[in-house]
């Protein structure tokens, strides 16, 4: 009877493949619809890679590489507009003709074939793109110039006495001369391509395996063996920008990130955030808190005080008008007192500093706050500083750019036991982290990857155990431009990374990741598969903390509605 019934089961399977294929060479020849003027109308989106069998079996959604500038000048949004578009279109003619040629009765369930094949023409196209670049400069060499005259330098001027120095006053140490900015790694048109068709594979071979992406995802990371239990991500979310784009005189804080106890499960820590949100929107029509006093007993507001704006960032987020590096925390420990919350034990914080966007190059300084700059040197102290008087920051993200690696040496050094240091910008991109196979430049606790352009799913699987095996920290974090497609979740579920950042709670795009974030956590709980997060403990946790965090963690999360509407509308 079991024999029988095995038989007639691989017969099925066989019938079902010939099928498909069937269906695959009949789309190739006779041509299938891909909605390419949605696509070519897209500014930020990409829907290249959906997967035929006998039918449509499913579609991926990938955001393009493109930064988003929230006060973009209109000739350089309309440069990056067209550029966009002649990504897009490569990319859409890579899937249309040649990647189905590549991949042409491969297995879905072969990911690690599929990548390879991916990543084995990608390489041949930036080959190709390479060769016609120096041929081109070949023929450009070979055309005959006339060489300019040879001026002569002008005679050197004559030497200048030095002014005796002043009794008592020190001689001013010059400082180092500012590391040129590292040029942008060049990013391949078409190169989005690679990451949506490896995505779409994986999200196609979870869908006839009857099984979620994140346990298609896990068992790649574990070699093909599914995990015995899995753990959620923490959360990391932007709910307060108040950067550079930002209308008050502070840069430093791009991103102020909230981030629940590890003690708490994800619904809890989605319900905490989602109040202290409602709390920051009642107060965009507010005043905000003083500065401080100085010693003369004035404080620094200017009359009038503007109130915080209500413009809503591509991040979630609300932008708030902020002068001094202490109001927004200040907004957030207020919050947080009104909630009956303690910041520092029920929430957390993380500052994206993005340190390259601070960077004033013709004074080789960082400009801090409107008028107000440092060199890297006093950045170190400032950080210090930040950290002492504010406990509860338990992550610095980009605190410098790449390029000042003797600073991250010297913010870790000071910090590094007390704070998370982490590479988001400030790493190399995945691709270069895995041809090199060195993450310790720029020197930090942990690294922000991304699923974007050529990544496959092996490359993510490959750069969270290399990061994983140095002891540090992953974060899965969001492209800049984020897509309408809930998949980034289960990379997280299925990766076993220590955080997933996204945007705050309120556009369309992150409230399909929050609710899937609530479906895997009740399935796990349901299926018996949750594993606790005995690792996700941070620095200054005391006894009385981890004995809450052993008893939460004992605790079932019981199966509810979702706290979102199913049904999302995207905020303009």
């Amino acid at each position: 009877m079991g024999e029988d019934s095995g038989s007639r089961s691989s017969g099925t399977a066989r019938e079902l493949r010939k099928l498909k294929q069937q269906a695959m060479e009949y789309y190739q020849e006779n041509g299938v619809p891909r909605r390419l003027e949605e696509l070519l109308n897209s500014t930020f989106y990409l829907q290249p890679a959906d997967v035929y069998g006998h039918l449509s079996i499913c579609s991926v959604v990938v955001p393009t590489h493109f930064e988003v500038h929230e006060n973009a000048l209109p000739e350089l949004a309309e440069a990056e507009e067209a550029e966009r578009n002649q990504a897009v279109s490569t990319a859409v003619q890579w899937v249309n003709r040649s990647l189905t040629e590549e991949l042409q009765g491969v297995e879905p369930s072969s990911q690690v074939d599929v990548d390879h094949t991916l990543r084995t023409f990608f390489a041949n196209k930036v080959q190709e793109e390479k060769e016609k670049k120096e041929l081109e400069k070949n023929l450009e060499n070979s055309t005959v110039s006339i060489p300019a005259p040879v001026i002569p330098p002008p005679p050197p001027a004559p030497p200048t006495k030095k002014k005796p120095q002043k009794q008592g006053r020190k001689e001013t140490l010059t400082e180092k001369p500012i590391i040129p900015a590292e040029p942008a790694e060049p990013v391949f048109y078409g190169s989005m391509a690679i990451g949506a068709v490896s995505l779409a594979v994986a999200k196609t071979s979870a869908i006839l395996g009857n099984r979620p992406l994140y346990l298609n995802i896990a068992s790649l990371k574990h070699g093909q063996e599914e995990p015995a239990l899995l753990t959620m991500p923490l959360l990391m979310v932007a709910l307060i920008s108040c950067g550079k784009s930002s209308p008050g005189k502070l840069n430093l804080m791009k991103e102020v990130i909230c981030i629940p106890h590890p003690g708490l499960t994800t619904r809890q820590g989605v319900e905490m955030l989602l109040e202290i949100q409602k709390h920051v929107n009642r107060t965009a029509d507010t005043p905000l808190p003083p500065k401080a006093e100085t010693k003369k007993g004035h404080n620094g507001n200017k009359k009038g005080q503007q109130p915080i704006t209500g413009k809503m960032t591509h991040l979630g987020c609300l932008t708030v008008n902020c002068d001094t590096i202490e109001q927004p925390l200040l907004l957030l420990q207020g919050i947080c007192a009104s909630l009956e919350l303690e910041l520092g034990t029920d929430l957390h914080l993380a500052i994206n500093c993005a340190g390259h966007e601070l960077m004033d190059y013709s004074r080789g300084k960082y400009e801090v706050a409107m008028g107000t700059y440092k060199n890297a040197a006093e950045m170190v102290d400032l950080y210090v500083d930040l950290i002492s008087k504010y406990p509860a920051i338990i992550a610095l993200i980009d605190p410098f750019r790449k390029e000042d690696s003797e600073q991250w040496d010297s913010i870790y050094n000071a910090l590094g036991s007390r704070c998370y240091i982490i590479a988001g910008t400030a790493s190399k991109s995945i691709s270069k982290l895995l041809e090199c196979g060195d993450i310790s430049i720029p020197r930090s606790n942990g690294r922000i990857i991304k699923h974007t352009d050529q990544t496959t799913m092996s490359d993510l699987v490959e750069i969270t155990n290399l990061i994983d095996s140095k002891k540090h920290i992953t974060v899965l974090g969001s492209p800049d431009g984020e897509a309408t497609d809930d998949s980034l979740v289960d990379l997280a579920v299925g990766l076993s990374v220590r955080f997933i950042k996204l945007g705050g709670p309120s556009r369309g795009e992150w409230v399909m990741k929050y609710n899937r974030l609530l479906t895997i956590e009740e399935e796990l709980v349901q299926n018996g598969t949750l594993g606790p997060n005995e690792e996700h403990v941070f620095f200054y946790v005391n006894e009385e903390a981890e004995k809450a965090l052993e008893a939460a963690a004992g605790e079932l999360l019981e199966p509810v509605e979702p706290i979102f509407p199913t049904e999302v509308v995207e905020e303009p």
